[in-house]
C-alpha cells in the first residue's frame, strides 16, 4: 500500500476539505498503511487513524488547528516520527511520552512555552521545537540519551539546564535566536557534537556581532529594496530564497 498523503473530510472535524481520503479510511481500503499526513485545518484527532494502528509508523498532522492529542495515542504501536507543526499547542503533549516506538518528534512554530519531562519518548532522537515560546527547559531532558539532534532556535530560554550533558549521543544542536546569556562548558565536551548548527541571535552574541559589523566594509542595504526570487531550498531552520539587490545597484 503506497504512503498516504492527505485525507480530508468529516465537516465536524475538516474546513472546505474533499471527503475521498477519510472515506477510503473508513471504508477500510487504506489498511496497511505505513505513512498518512492530515493537513486540512482539523480541531480534533480523527479517530479513524486508529483503524492503522497496527501499521502506521510516520503520522504527518503538521497545518492544522489541533491543540491536544488523545489519551489513547500509544495505540499506534509503530509509530516512529510524529510531526504537528503549524499548530496552537501550548505544551508538548505528555501523552507522547508513552510511545514506546516514537523516536522523531516534530513541533515548529507551535506555541508551546513548557516541555515536561512525562513527554519525551524513552526512544527520542530527533526533537524539532523550532519557533515556540520556550523559557525554560526542565532537567528531565537529560534524560533523552539517544537524542541526536535538537532544535531551539527561536524560542526564549535564558539557560540550558546541566543535566544535558547526559546527552553523549548529540551530534546536532540549534540555538539560534534565544536570550541564552552564555554557552555552557559542558556543551563543548560532548563526544559526538559536531555541528553546533547556529547559536546567533542571543544576547551573549551582541559584542562579537557588534564588532564584526564595524569591520565589515559591506554596504548597508534596506530591507525595502531587495526583491524577493525564487525559492533555493529549504530545511529545519526554515525556507532560503534568492534576493535581487538590483534596485539598491542602481542606486549606487
Amino acid at each position: 500500500m503506497p504512503p498516504v498523503h492527505c485525507a480530508t473530510a468529516n465537516r465536524r472535524l475538516f474546513n472546505d476539505c474533499d471527503a475521498t481520503i477519510l472515506d477510503q479510511l473508513r471504508a477500510g481500503h487504506l489498511a496497511g498503511s505505513r505513512q498518512l499526513k492530515l493537513a486540512c485545518g482539523l480541531s480534533e484527532f480523527p479517530r479513524e487513524i486508529f483503524d492503522l494502528a497496527d501499521t502506521l509508523e510516520v503520522l504527518d498532522l503538521s497545518g492544522n488547528a489541533l491543540t491536544a492529542l488523545p489519551d489513547d495515542l500509544p495505540r499506534l504501536r509503530k509509530l516512529r516520527i510524529l510531526f504537528a507543526s503549524n499548530n496552537p499547542f501550548t505544551e508538548l503533549p505528555d501523552v507522547l511520552g508513552e510511545c514506546s516506538q516514537l523516536s522523531m518528534v516534530g513541533f515548529k512554530a507551535n506555541r508551546i512555552r513548557t516541555v515536561s519531562g512525562r513527554a519525551l519518548p524513552p526512544q527520542l532522537r530527533w526533537l524539532i521545537l523550532t519557533d515556540n515560546a520556550i523559557e525554560t527547559l526542565l532537567p528531565e531532558i537529560g534524560r533523552c540519551t539517544q537524542r541526536q539532534k535538537l532544535m531551539l532556535a527561536g524560542n526564549r530560554l535564558r539557560s540550558l539546564p546541566d543535566e544535558m550533558a547526559a546527552c553523549t549521543r548529540l551530534e546536532l544542536l540549534r540555538l539560534a535566536a534565544n536570550d541564552l546569556r552564555d554557552l555552557p562548558d559542558w556543551l563543548m565536551r560532548l563526544p559526538r557534537l559536531l555541528w553546533l548548527a547556529s547559536y546567533a541571535g542571543n544576547p551573549f552574541c551582541e559584542a562579537t556581532e557588534t564588532a564584526a559589523l564595524a569591520d565589515t566594509r559591506i554596504a548597508e542595504i534596506p530591507w525595502n529594496r531587495l526583491e524577493l526570487q525564487q525559492m533555493l531550498g529549504e530545511g529545519a531552520s526554515g525556507v532560503i530564497y534568492h534576493l535581487s539587490c538590483e534596485a539598491a545597484r542602481r542606486e549606487r
